[in-house]
């Protein structure tokens, strides 16, 4: 009924405008957009050295602001992540990220996962850094047990936000997900569960204040959850997706070298997507890859009269300079890349500087291997936690642990990392979060295996729960059912479970294990129950570091940690449905030993 009066309100003052010879016209606003900038701040990394990077992105932005009819500017989350570049920010006492998010200068941020990282004092004193006043946006979070934070609600923290773009009044929703507390550090901040709620409350309050232009801006990890979500609301017009790092484009000949993949099978669909929402009205949803490789430019008209969306299109623009992109390149801003670019390159090429070792096999921590199977970088990182923890557990009065689990999603350095020198840097591109090595005494064999199951039960998704291990070997079918996948476990020799049938030793049976504080406190959802735990004061990436060192002696062999092509194992999931129980692709997980039961004899 509120809707309707409003309406009705609109309307009536446009036709009395009408009659005093005003015509009515359609509005256009340019909606530019990003998500999941991750402190990339430099580039896009190796070999993509003239691609991306804070100083071309400021100077698109800033382009495209000048030529784009009535623009504004969002990011929908994780706008920062703890990694060699934050390191310098910390070092150095400046904030370099929020001087690249000035510089852009955005409408809004939603708050993402990553923002917590480093706990909430962390996240304050970032928004707090910030020389421009623009809110960072949830409703589904409650701040109140965090003081820090909650001193700036109502100031630099909203649930929504009025934007005036040009004159036209648009109204900004944010949302996080609802697995924040499992995923990230975010401590006493309460999260509601029931974002369709938090966000209508939202919508309804800017209806009612005469809004009727409404954006999403979310972090709920992936653009399906946003397809989904939309469909349950009322009022929404455009849906900003963040998270999930899905391509969308309407032509893969303009991303970044290698995004496509090989026949664009990497290119996850149109730019926009849509979905209809609960008015029956289509609603344009998109998102982008993230690390400053691109902006999204979403072009949305609306019906003057009525608020409601009446034809959308657009597309994103990678980040490249001029000598890769002649026709869409872009320079360096210049007040970026001298106050933001050149210092953390500097704090960088110390850490490249230091040498460690010599790796004579390339090390794999791409994201699409990390989360879906063993790769030699990370049976290496399980290793290392396994044998650092076993060398500080009599200081800190625990036991000297027999297994490891390392997710996958705390491997951050997503590239294939060449044979040859092998620098500090490369540990801190890796293992960048504020992680630290952690012993679980006492865990019954049952709950090792559930914690495996836990591991194995996105692999379909590309989940960062993926359990790399370390002392123990284990077998799954991730054809099965997720939570029914796990085939058989064995540890020092000792088969705990076989077949997916019951436990082969007795129940009571313990092992002592390592990992970091992040999964020993149920991050990614891992099981331990009420079990208690202790850190032991390194970090994951000293870890690696030390084991590096001390253990293998500055040499990583591809005898210790060979390079495995896991291609066919990636094909189970390309060839065959995950649901499809009658195909036999069990794999068996023992340090890069992988079987392919029957499976193999059907390709």
């Amino acid at each position: 009924m509120r809707k309707m009066v409003l309406g009705m309100i609109v309307v009536m003052a446009v036709v009395a405008g009408a009659q005093a010879g005003t015509p009515s016209s359609d509005i256009t606003i340019t909606i530019l957009h990003n998500n999941d900038a991750e402190s990339q701040l430099i580039n896009a990394g190796s070999g993509l050295e003239e691609y991306g990077g804070s100083a071309r992105f400021v100077t698109l932005v800033n382009e495209l602001k000048s030529s784009c009819e009535n623009p504004i500017l969002l990011s929908s989350g994780d706008n920062f992540i703890p990694s060699p570049e934050l390191d310098a920010s910390v070092t150095d006492g400046i904030f370099y990220d929020t001087r690249v998010i000035d510089k852009a200068g955005y409408a809004a941020m939603c708050i993402g996962n990553h923002e917590f990282d480093s706990g909430p004092e962390f996240l304050a004193d970032f928004i707090s850094s910030s020389a421009t006043d623009f809110p960072f946006l949830s409703a589904n979070l409650d701040f109140s047990g965090e003081p820090t934070l909650a001193a700036l609600v109502g100031t630099r923290i909203k649930k929504s936000i009025i934007v005036d773009v040009n004159g036209e009044q648009v109204g900004v929703v944010g949302a996080t997900t609802p697995d924040l507390a499992s995923i990230s550090s975010p401590r006493n901040v309460v999260v509601d569960p029931n974002v369709v709620a938090a966000v209508q409350a939202e919508i309804d309050a800017l209806e009612l204040a005469g809004v009727d232009k409404i954006v999403l801006i979310s972090h709920l990890q992936g653009v399906d959850e946003d397809l989904a979500l939309i469909p349950q609301l009322s009022g929404v017009d455009v849906a900003i997706a963040g998270g999930g790092d899905e391509i969308l484009t309407n032509d893969p000949n303009g991303l970044v070298p290698g995004d496509a993949g090989d026949n664009d099978e990497n290119v996850f669909g149109p730019y926009p997507l849509e979905a209809t929402n609960l008015d029956g009205d289509t609603v344009p949803v998109v998102t982008t890859a993230g690390e400053f490789k691109y902006l999204g430019k979403l072009v949305v008209t609306f019906d003057a009269v009525t608020g409601k969306v009446t034809s959308f299109g657009g597309d994103v623009q990678r980040v490249a300079s001029k000598t890769a992109d002649p026709v869409n390149g872009v320079d360096e801003d210049p007040n970026c890349l001298a106050n933001v670019v050149t210092s953390v390159q500097a704090h960088l090429n110390v850490l490249a500087a230091n040498v460690i070792a010599t790796t004579t096999v390339p090390l794999d921590g791409q994201r699409n291997s990390v989360r879906k199977s063993e790769t030699n970088e990370a049976s290496l990182i399980a290793d290392a936690l396994l044998w650092q923890a076993q060398q500080k557990a009599a200081e800190f009065n625990a036991p000297s642990p027999t297994i490891a689990f390392q997710n996958g999603g705390g491997i951050r350095n997503n590239t294939l990392v060449p044979a040859g020198d092998y620098t500090e840097l490369d540990t801190f591109d890796a293992l960048p979060f504020a992680n630290f090595v952690t012993i679980i005494p006492d865990v019954p064999a049952q709950t090792i295996v559930d914690v495996l199951e836990r591991g194995v039960s996105g692999v379909e998704f590309t989940s960062g729960r993926f359990a790399h291990v370390s002392g123990l070997q284990f077998t799954y079918n991730p054809c099965k059912a997720a939570g029914d996948r796990v085939e058989e476990v064995i540890v020092g020799g000792e088969t705990v479970i076989f077949d997916g049938e019951n436990l082969l030793v007795d129940p009571a049976t313990t092992y002592d294990v390592a990992t970091i504080d992040f999964i020993a406190r149920g991050g990614d959802g891992y099981p331990w129950g009420d079990l208690p735990f202790t850190p032991v004061g390194v970090s994951y990436q000293q870890a690696l570091k030390n084991y590096i060192v001390d253990v293998l002696g500055g040499s990583i062999t591809g005898a210790d940690y060979p390079d495995v092509t896991v291609t066919a194992f990636s094909r189970i999931f390309e060839t065959y449905n995950v649901a499809d129980v009658n195909q036999d692709c069990i794999v068996n997980f023992d340090d890069f030993t992988f079987t392919f039961e029957n499976w193999l004899a059907t390709e």
